[in-house]
This record gives C-alpha cells, structure tokens and sequence, in this order.
C-alpha cells in the first residue's frame, strides 16, 4: 500500500461514518489501514502533516479527525477573526 491509496482508504471510510463521529481512535484507522500499528502510524502521521487529518488530544486521550469536521472545528474557527 502507498500513501495515495492509504488516504482514499481513511477519507473514504471516515467519510461514511461522519454523520455518527467526527473523532476516531488510532486504533480504528489501523484497522481500517488494515495495518499493523507501526506501519499505520507512518501513514496517519503523513496525513496529519499534509493537513488530511487533523491530531486532537484531551491530555489523556488522543484522536483524529478529518480536517475541518467536527464541533471542535467549527469552535475553533470562530476565533479567527
């Protein structure tokens, strides 16, 4: 798998479950990778860089979402004004 074919995996599968979620666990992007965990994270932390996903943490739990989705997003542009 390439990276190309890595992010049509992700957009496409978080796409379909945006209605629901807007934040995921890594471990629901490795599995829908269908990678092991080392190998995943190289693809989701490219995504991160080139502005597909984007990283949010709590302190204590770390997640990702697709850039620009979700109520954290929408918060978070109305202060850049």
């Amino acid at each position: 798998m390439d990276q190309s074919e890595a992010v049509e995996k992700i957009v496409t599968a978080l796409k379909k479950k945006a209605k629901s979620k807007s934040k995921f666990y890594f471990n629901d992007l490795a599995k829908i990778l269908d990678e092991k965990p080392r190998a995943a994270k190289k693809f989701i932390n490219q995504m991160v860089t080139d502005e597909v996903l984007e990283y949010w943490s709590s302190g204590s739990t770390s997640m990702y979402g697709l850039k620009g989705a979700g109520k954290q997003a929408h918060g978070e542009g109305e202060e850049e004004e």
